[in-house]
């Protein structure tokens, strides 16, 4: 199993990091377009092997694509980051070129590879990646639900004052700070749903904080959060790889699933060894259909940005 992450930075990094120490994949390449920087971060987190424990091989490249031959997964988190004060949408003059440009190059030298893609504004760089790739639709994973879900069920636990082991939730919709539709109807805490704890109005809270989850992530440490998108990403990664059919969050292309098409956006999914293996289809409340409707058409608006 080889996994190849593009980009460097402290979110390529994290998962790179979090891919090795789980221990199922062979070999991890990093690269970068700055010269020595993925080799320097490969070498820094070898050297953690034998005090983490795990024998997977990372490598670093900078700008050769021909150490990325033979991919089975492919991360693209390329791109420059969120500062503060900065929307997802407003990176993606920049990020659309960059993600471009490294997916042809990926698929190049890995035709049969899944690509998972973390870059800004999320669904449409995955819908990018859709139109100029020609990959077929399961092979292409857009991550943001699996991190908003996390967001969601951190400000769940934080409410309940419960441990986070007892939480489960969902977040669907685009990958921003308006499109995001947390499932307040299908959270639960063990198997009971959190409206019986909770207030209406504290849930509402709890929707609220989530949705400006990486927002207030930025404004406190200047630049897009890391931790949680790299372990996110080997997360969705681990399901492929090890084959687990796990339920995700991914943006995915929809073609009539919730009543959407031409676009990819959040949504349930089992992935597996062939990336995306199934759609699942989740009732939702008529609140939840009208904030997916318009979910979907702010994901139309910024593709209607992209230079095809």
């Amino acid at each position: 199993m080889k996994v190849t992450v593009v980009g460097a930075g402290a979110v390529g990094a994290s998962c790179a990091e979090y891919i090795a120490i789980k221990n199922f994949a062979s070999e991890v390449v990093i690269l970068d377009i700055k010269e020595g920087y993925a080799e320097g971060k490969a070498m820094d987190l070898m050297q953690c092997a034998s005090l983490n424990g795990f024998d997977t091989k990372i490598t670093g490249s900078t700008n050769d694509y021909s150490k990325t031959a033979n991919s089975d997964i492919c991360v693209i988190t390329s791109g420059i980051p969120r500062k503060p004060g900065m929307t997802r949408e407003e990176l993606i003059g920049i990020n659309a070129g960059i993600v471009k440009t490294v997916s042809s190059s990926l698929v190049e030298h890995s035709p049969n590879t899944i690509i998972i893609v973390v870059s800004n504004p999320m669904d449409t760089m995955t819908y990018l990646v859709h139109k100029t790739t020609g990959l077929p639709k399961h092979r292409i994973i857009g991550m943001g639900g699996a991190l908003d879900s996390a967001r969601f069920k951190y400000r769940l636990a934080e409410a309940l004052e419960a441990p986070i082991s007892d939480v489960d939730g969902m977040v669907i919709g685009g990958h921003s700070d308006t499109g995001m539709v947390p499932l307040i109807s299908h959270a639960t805490r063990n198997s009971i749903k959190v409206s019986e704890f909770l207030s209406e109005e504290r849930l509402n809270q709890v929707a609220e904080d989530t949705k400006v989850g990486g927002a207030t992530l930025t404004k406190l440490l200047g630049t897009s959060a890391w931790y949680a998108p790299g372990a996110a990403v080997s997360g969705l990664v681990q399901a492929i790889a090890c084959d687990q059919k796990k339920i995700y969050p991914c943006s995915t292309l929809l073609e009539g699933e919730y009543g959407l098409s031409d676009l990819c956006i959040g949504v349930p999914v089992v992935l597996g060894r062939n990336g995306i293996e199934k759609i699942v289809d989740v009732s939702l409340s008529d609140a939840e259909k009208e904030h997916m409707k318009a979910s979907a058409e702010g994901v139309k608006k910024t593709n209607g940005l992209l230079e095809l």
